[in-house]
C-alpha cells in the first residue's frame, strides 16, 4: 500500500483518523471502513472498496495508492464526490493523474 501524501478522509471518519489508518496499515479487520484508490481500469474515475479487501493477496501484490478513507460506504460515496469535484475544480476534466500531478 502506498499512502496520498494528501490524504482524503471521510466526515465520519474525521474523528478518527488515526486508528482507521492504523488498523489497515496493521491489517486488523475494522468492518465498515472503505479505501478510495485510483482506477483498477480505464472506465471509472475512481474505486472504493471496503479496506479488508487490501488484506487479501491479489491487493497486496497491487500495491494501490490509498488516496482517501471512509467509515461506512455512504461516507466513501460522499468522499469520492468531493474528490471527483475537486478534480473537475482544478483541472477541468476528469483526469485523475493530471488532478494528482498538480498536487
Amino acid at each position: 500500500m502506498i499512502w496520498y501524501d494528501n490524504l482524503y478522509v471521510g466526515e465520519k471518519a474525521k474523528g478518527h483518523r488515526f486508528s482507521i489508518i492504523q488498523s489497515i496499515r496493521r491489517k486488523k479487520l475494522r468492518p465498515g471502513t472503505y479505501v478510495i484508490t485510483p482506477p483498477s481500469n480505464g472506465n471509472n474515475i475512481l474505486d472504493i472498496y471496503p479496506a479488508a479487501v487490501l488484506y487479501q493477496e491479489y491487493y497486496e501484490k497491487k500495491n494501490l495508492l490509498i488516496l482517501g478513507v471512509a467509515d461506512g460506504y455512504r461516507d466513501a460515496v460522499k468522499l469520492a464526490g468531493r474528490i471527483v469535484s475537486e478534480m473537475y475544480e482544478e483541472t477541468g476534466a476528469f483526469c485523475l493523474e493530471d488532478f494528482l500531478k498538480e498536487r
